[in-house]
């Protein structure tokens, strides 16, 4: 394959507002997660007695926009990526550094959380970790779930869905890499000029959920519908007509987004299961969520993309970037680990939410520091490059 021309926006300074916003989406994760032990309607592997219809709300709100953002961030990232390394280095680069976690994760991590849902839900269960390992790690293929491609009665990717999904639509990437950069070009210099044009993406997102479905363990989104996304990241995030053309429309764009998010409620809060429902109002539903999206995607872009005096990013902001995929996979087990310790305790549903957050912060930057960033081994098997570690925030 053949390396994908330079262009002007390849010397472009990095855009720090949306590293911070990877950031803030994969730490957002750990509070988003341990709400889900206090979620009535959601199956996650550990649930408090006590629940409340508030998380299902807030949960929302995060749900429309935050996977969808970090999708489409990872599609920028790929395309200064590309850049640097041609489409052949570049696939090579994301079997190594996606292909490596997900599998040591799913041999390491994801057994875990398993494992505790059956202790939860059944306390006469005795059967140790040791035992339920191999239980676990029984699989049969399974074509019908691609790119989901191994089934078990245990055996699952969990909350690294996200990172296979990324493996394949990087390779997917790859060998049309160059023709989708050139025909962004002329789509630039139409946006430029039509603005509204922006808004176009919302009709596949809408077509996708409507009739895809919308899917629970992918954060309420239809696989394919974050493909859209990340096309969007790498072909056109980064042109500085569309980027001006996205501060044009954000305040208008979020208003309207924040109009049809509130048109969802009624579907999804009356309906037996929105998610696949065929009846036309759970349709319509569906249709309207995607569509909602792209509104907030949309508006989060342009509202934070101020022209500024280019500075190098805070030591902080740094060292979290550089975690930013450790962290992701390693927040689950950890966030399940403690909601685990702590559903029996009596206290407060406040109370135990502050407790799993806060301890699941702690322990996730400890293992960081202390474990992933410190061998070469460790930053190789969760994704990280080979450097020596540079030394921790202030």
């Amino acid at each position: 394959m053949g390396r994908v021309s330079a262009e002007p926006q390849a010397t472009a300074p990095r855009r720090g507002e949306l590293d911070a916003l990877r950031v803030f989406v994969v730490v957002g994760l750990v509070f988003f997660h341990s709400g889900l032990v206090f979620a009535p309607e959601d199956d996650f592997y550990v649930k408090n007695a006590q629940t409340s219809d508030a998380v299902t709300v807030l949960a929302g709100f995060g749900v429309v926009w935050a996977m969808p953002m970090l999708f489409l961030v990872a599609g920028l990232g790929s395309r200064y990526s590309i850049r640097r390394r041609g489409p052949a280095r570049f696939s090579r680069e994301r079997l190594v550094r996606l292909g490596v976690p997900l599998v040591f994760a799913t041999l390491v991590l994801c057994p875990l959380p398993q494992w505790l849902r059956l202790r939860a839900a059944d306390p006469g269960y005795d059967e140790s970790y040791w035992r339920f390992w191999p239980r676990f790690l029984t699989v049969r293929p399974d074509a019908a779930d691609f790119p989901f491609v191994l089934e078990g009665e245990h055996f699952e990717t969990g909350h690294l869905w996200f990172v296979v999904l990324l493996l394949v639509f990087s390779l997917f990437l790859a060998p049309v890499a160059a023709p989708l950069a050139a025909w962004a070009e002329p789509v630039g210099q139409a946006v430029a000029l039509h603005p509204a044009l922006l808004l176009l993406p919302a009709l596949p997102l809408a077509a996708i959920n409507a009739f895809l479905g919308m899917e629970e363990g992918f954060a309420g989104w239809n696989r394919w519908a974050y493909l859209v996304f990340f096309l969007f990241g790498y072909a056109l995030a980064d042109d500085g007509r569309v980027r001006a053309a996205l501060r044009g429309l954000a305040v208008p764009v979020g208003v309207f987004g924040l109009v049809l998010f509130a048109g969802t409620a009624p579907g999804f809060l009356s309906l037996d299961d929105p998610f696949t429902e065929w009846a036309p109002f759970a349709l319509v539903t569906r249709a309207v969520f995607g569509a909602a999206g792209r509104c907030w995607v949309v508006a989060i872009l342009g509202l934070l993309d101020r022209p500024r005096a280019a500075r190098p990013p805070s030591r902080t902001m740094v060292y979290l970037g550089l975690a930013a995929l450790p962290l992701y996979v390693l927040h689950q087990p950890v966030v399940v680990a403690l909601a685990y310790g702590v559903v029996g305790r009596p206290a407060p549903i406040v109370i135990k939410y502050v407790v799993i957050v806060a301890g699941s912060l702690a322990v996730l930057l400890l293992l960081y520091e202390f474990v992933v960033r410190r061998t070469r081994l460790t930053r190789f098997l969760f994704g990280m490059r080979s450097d020596p570690p540079v030394g921790p925030a202030s």
